[in-house]
């Protein structure tokens, strides 16, 4: 009698739980998730690009021009902030801070934000500004300063009596000598002759010299340096 072998079969092996496949219900979980964390850090994107944007704009229009100027020792004077081709940050300035530029044929701008030196103007120095301006039928020189005190954020009166301190001189007023140079002192306490008053507040102190109806507004490459008035600190404490 014939008999038939048959082969043993080999054991049959559970999977691994590591290799078998994650039950539907799970992956129709995780795209949700993925779907919202792009979602996520698209938003996130988005609202860091616009803080940055609005952060910058706001630091480049505070009042500061940030382009153009031409550097005269202390000064800085800016030819084109009047012209038609004035670049888009000056026009936002003056959206921003309603100040009526002097056109390219009108006059010129200088501002100086340190002395001689180089070092900040401080409030709490005396500075003199002394020489000559150049050629001009007539200009200003104004002392400004950012911020308010806390007697104009109350309403109150500026001083004693009431009245708002100089913070300026004009060609016309200022006190000259016998060469038709003149010297003015910027200083927090009262000074003889030409005193133009610290002013109150906070933030930098900028000096302000227009000149009206000049010759060197369309041409600042040809002022020469010693045109301008000097700014020599004399004593801080």
């Amino acid at each position: 009698m014939l008999t038939k072998k048959v082969a043993p079969q080999a054991p049959v092996r559970a999977a691994s739980p590591f290799l078998q496949r994650p039950p539907l219900r799970l992956l129709h979980g995780v795209a949700p998730l993925r779907r919202v964390g792009t979602v996520g850090l698209v938003l996130y994107a988005l609202v860091l690009g616009a803080g940055l944007g609005l952060a910058t704009a706001n630091w480049a229009t505070r009042g500061r021009y940030p382009f153009g100027g031409v550097v005269l020792n202390a000064w800085t004077a800016w030819p084109k902030i009047g012209a038609r081709d004035a670049d888009p940050y000056v026009r936002a300035i003056h959206a921003r801070t309603g100040e009526v530029p002097l056109a390219l044929g009108e006059g010129l701008l200088l501002t100086a934000l340190t002395d001689e030196s180089g070092r900040r103007l401080d409030p709490s120095c005396r500075y003199r500004i002394a020489g000559a301006t150049p050629p001009s039928r007539a200009w200003t020189l104004t002392v400004e300063r950012r911020g308010r005190t806390k007697a104009e954020a109350a309403g109150e009166p500026a001083g004693e009596t009431g009245m708002a301190p100089r913070t300026g001189f004009t060609s016309t007023e200022v006190l000259r000598d016998r060469d038709g140079r003149f010297a003015v002192t910027l200083s927090p306490t009262v000074q003889p002759g030409n005193w133009l008053p610290m002013p109150a507040g906070e933030g930098s102190i900028r000096l302000v010299l227009r000149l009206y109806d000049t010759p060197v507004a369309a041409s600042t490459g040809v002022l020469e340096r010693e045109g301008v008035p000097s700014i020599t600190r004399e004593d801080c404490p």
